[in-house]
């Protein structure tokens, strides 16, 4: 009687092991995201639903993602100096997928290759990043400018954007 009770408690362990390990290997690095061919990314880049709430206030942090500043978004008309660098945010939810407003957050260069904007999910490939302000050359992987659940989450308020 005992060898079944011991053979669940491994079963269960084992479920528990691959469930935990199946958490931890959820959320994609800069190094290996998966862009498609016309920029978008598919799959979440955290295995977590982004946070509408979270990605508006995101967005309009200045030390985070500051959309704000190069952005008109219209449903924050309490947000001061919105820019017009960029096109309006208004809508966004209606002209992109999913996928491909996660894609433009992430790195939008892989969908607009002129584009100004800047790579909030990248940690290689920069031409000029410099070290804090000490002028030296920055050593790569830098620190991204946004995590993955930030990405996921400003994807998430872009998509209530209709």
């Amino acid at each position: 009687m005992n060898r079944p009770i011991s053979v669940s408690v491994s079963v269960l362990g084992a479920i528990a092991f691959c469930t935990v390990g199946a958490a931890f290997a959820a959320e994609v690095t800069p190094q290996t995201v998966a862009f498609a061919e016309d920029g978008s990314i598919a799959e979440s880049l955290t295995g977590t639903p982004g946070d509408p709430a979270a990605g508006a206030k995101t967005m309009v942090e200045r030390s985070l993602g500051n959309c704000a500043a190069c952005h008109v978004i219209g449903t924050m008309p309490d947000v001061p100096f919105q820019g017009t660098i960029g096109p309006a945010l208004d809508g966004a939810g209606d002209r992109y997928s999913e996928a491909q407003l996660r894609g433009i957050v992430a790195d939008a260069k892989h969908t607009f290759p002129d584009s100004m904007m800047p790579s909030f999910f990248k940690s290689t490939g920069f031409i000029r990043p410099g070290e804090g302000f000490t002028s030296k050359p920055a050593t790569e992987p830098v620190k991204p400018l946004l995590t993955a659940q930030q990405v996921e989450d400003i994807t998430a308020y872009l998509l209530t954007m209709k």
